[in-house]
């Protein structure tokens, strides 16, 4: 686990958008999730 994910795991973010490459951008991060590389959660 790099030190981003370990800064990062636990918390919930809002989905600021996606973009045309399928990666999941987050508010108040500056980082973007990779859907089948990084491991996440949808939460409602």
């Amino acid at each position: 686990m790099d030190w981003q994910a370990k800064r990062l795991e636990g918390k919930v973010f809002t989905v600021r958008f996606i973009d045309s490459a399928g990666m999941i951008h987050l508010e108040e991060t500056g980082i973007a999730l990779l859907p089948g590389v990084d491991e996440y959660k949808i939460v409602k």
